[in-house]
């Protein structure tokens, strides 16, 4: 009983690998963990925003996700916590259901972690780690440079300090922000190239500073003493200016509409879940509430449009602020430049809000986040049950890839399926504690592996850190700019963007190469939907996957004049004989490829009449099935009927038990199933007696 508790121990706790800790492995991971929470806290706060929720969830995310998957995963360097990628894809998958940064786009961000990690540790515990192999190369690639780009891109606004009106086509989305150039807030442009030459000066000249944490400290500090945040909220009524006024009542009067609007199509769609439709009356019923609901995403895509327009042509407009004797202030549009640095922010509750300077992280709750079940909305698993399962094999495949590159400087044995139910308890543990997606992280692992992580003890203390920031330093982080974080994620995604490995795949394998392409521009074509460019990249790749296996290479082989085999019709060969044909077919006889085997005999035989033999070399063939056996039967009783023998040589073990149970030797004749290629070709030379001069010619390896 001992022994079995010691066996399965390390199985059910893997952490238990880290002991017992020397003097030397604790200062080696505690250097470590200090030095990736340097990262760590603006890098988590920066993907917070880019996954459309507010910066103090970032921090969340880097807590308890970030201790269970160092705990529980197989490999001491790999950090978990708040990615890029997986930010963006949680973004984009909830936002056709809420509005970013609402409490039901917040609650839809903890339970999509919490579907990524049931599918993550379901397959872990499943060992279907190798589904992941669904995912070639190229498609990894082609879809990691477009989202590189899709995420760096969507950031522009941030760095503008411009609307960005979301819509379902990305391109045109970006269009607008584009167009709004004229419109860009000076500072917060200087901030964000500051924040790039500082960390891009350190990255070069001084590798071992922190840059990402010394462009916060510094930007942070100057937006704080320059008063970089100017805001100011006024009832609508101060807004003196008729036009102005109306149309930011407008924005506001279509806001409330797409919030009525939204519930009610959830309201809908909860009530088609929960459908009889049964009897005649349920059937029309259905057929009813189908009908609203298409009228209620009808309409609320066209107001979303109507209000991003709106909104970006309310951002175009200046306003002059002018005070009054009562204290209050006064907001008009400015008929010239001179004095207009006001500009509209928001409105809520009928309170307008005007910004004159840049935007900035503001209040971050301190203390540590509480503990609370998910919510789970039945209506909304299924539509985005699709984002997660992208998300599930993105991240794994993320996590595993990082693990490995790693292991190959420390020789580190990594366990995929324990990897993925490390990764899948970090999520449904995360979503208990208030966070959103989390993954492996290349950028932090490496400076882990970098600074001499020993164990996955250095993740903890890296965690530990964060919580120290939560709990004592949440308010000096009040001023850092936006444009800031925004930065620090471009820089962070345009390092994922490779060329190289599609041009290389283009040497190598074409249609990979095409495959590739396909899905980077699939990808940023479905943007904000990227999860369904890697979707469609899979299509393709099972698909041509498929066609090359329904259709093998299958060659006619002549002799060249050393002896030897190969292809007759590259090299431009005669038969070897007018009396056989030798063909080598380059694949398994199975459901999927039995017709072409058929093909390519009789197209063999249409082409050499005269031959009484087709013989086939099947070293290649490595299986048959119930279909490929059927059809051998078809073409032997055709080819007896035209006086033809059909033979094999060369066939593997396995596949040579089958023939043998399924008397296709008995029916093809045993004279013509050859062991090896040069039996079936003397005796088939002699069988014809072809002449003594050919007969004396030694066989050599195909070429």
């Amino acid at each position: 009983m001992t022994r079995t508790i010691k066996t399965r121990a390390p199985t059910l706790f893997p952490f238990l690998r880290w002991f017992p800790l020397s003097t030397e492995k604790l200062r080696a991971d505690m250097v470590a963990g200090i030095t990736v929470a340097l990262i760590l806290v603006p890098q988590s706060m920066a993907y917070a925003q880019l996954a459309g929720l507010p910066v103090v969830y970032g921090l969340y995310a880097s807590l308890l996700p970030v201790v269970v998957a160092s705990m529980w995963g197989s490999s001491n360097q790999l950090h978990t916590g708040p990615v890029a990628m997986l930010a963006l894809i949680s973004a984009v998958t909830i936002i056709p259901f809420a509005s970013p940064g609402s409490d039901k786009f917040i609650e839809l961000s903890i339970m999509l972690a919490l579907m990524v990690g049931v599918l993550r540790l379901v397959l872990g515990m499943l060992r279907l780690g190798a589904l992941v192999n669904l995912l070639s190369s190229p498609v990894v690639v082609g879809f990691t440079n477009a989202a590189a780009l899709i995420i760096g891109l969507s950031l522009l606004a941030e760095v503008l300090n411009v609307p960005f009106p979301r819509s379902d086509v990305f391109m045109a989305d970006l269009w607008r922000v584009v167009a709004q150039v004229q419109h860009a807030h000076l500072a917060t442009l200087g901030f964000a190239f500051a924040t790039a030459a500082i960390i891009l000066a350190l990255r070069r000249h001084m590798p071992k500073i922190p840059g990402i944490l010394v462009a916060v400290v510094l930007t942070t500090l100057v937006s704080w003493m320059i008063g970089f945040e100017r805001n100011q909220t006024v009832p609508l009524s101060s807004v003196t200016t008729a036009v102005a006024r109306s149309d930011i009542d407008a924005y506001a009067q279509t806001e409330r509409q797409l919030q009525v609007l939204t519930s009610r199509l959830s309201d809908i769609n909860q009530r088609l879940r929960e459908f009889d439709n049964g009897s005649h009356d349920a059937i029309k019923r259905g057929a009813e509430l189908h009908a609203q609901a298409e009228w209620a995403r009808r309409k609320i895509a066209r107001l979303k449009a109507d209000n991003n327009l709106r909104r970006v042509q309310l951002h175009a407009l200046r306003f002059v602020r002018e005070a009054q004797p009562d204290g209050k202030a006064r907001y008009r549009l400015a008929a010239d430049e001179e004095g207009a640095e006001w500009r509209f922010g928001k409105i809520k509750d009928g309170q307008v809000s005007f910004s004159g300077g840049g935007r900035v992280v503001g209040n971050i709750p301190a203390g540590l986040p509480s503990f609370s079940t998910p919510s789970l909305r039945g209506d909304l698993l299924l539509p985005l049950l699709p984002g997660a399962l992208v998300m599930a094999l993105i991240g794994f495949l993320e996590a595993t890839s990082i693990s490995k590159a790693i292991s190959a400087m420390t020789r580190e044995r990594i366990n995929p399926s324990r990897e993925l139910i490390g990764q899948g308890l970090a999520n449904i543990v995360g979503s208990f504690c208030q966070s959103f997606v989390v993954s492996g992280s290349f950028s932090r692992s490496a400076v882990a592996a970098r600074t001499g992580a020993r164990t996955g003890l250095f993740a903890v203390i890296s965690a530990l850190m964060v919580a120290l920031v939560l709990l004592f330093f949440t308010h000096y982080l009040y001023h850092l700019p936006l444009a800031v974080l925004a930065v620090i994620v471009m820089l962070s995604v345009f390092d994922l963007i490779k060329v190289r490995p599609l041009l290389m795949a283009w040497k190598v394998d074409r249609m990979g190469a095409l495959t590739g392409a396909f899905t980077f521009v699939a990808t940023l074509s479905m943007a904000p939907s990227i999860a369904n460019g890697v979707l469609a990249g899979v299509a393709l790749t099972i698909t041509i996957f498929l066609v090359r296996r329904m259709k093998p290479r299958a060659v006619l082989l002549g002799q060249m004049p050393d002896g030897s085999l190969a292809d007759m019709r590259a090299h431009g060969l005669p038969p070897v004989s007018p009396h056989f044909v030798i063909m080598r077919y380059d694949g398994s006889l199975d459901f999927l490829n039995a017709a072409h085997f058929e093909d390519v005999i009789l197209r063999a035989h249409a082409d050499f009449p005269q031959a009484k033999t087709i013989l086939v070399i099947g070293n290649g063939i490595n299986n048959i099935d119930a279909s490929g056996e059927e059809k051998i039967r078809e073409i032997a009783k055709y080819m007896h009927e035209a006086g033809v023998k059909l033979a094999f040589s060369s066939l593997k073990q396995p596949v040579r038990e089958k023939f043998d149970r399924a008397g296709l030797q008995h029916l093809l004749g045993a004279e013509n199933v050859f062991k090896s290629r040069d039996i079936a070709f003397q005796t088939l030379l002699t069988r014809y007696a072809v002449g003594l001069q050919a007969a004396a010619h030694s066989i050599q390896p195909e070429k």
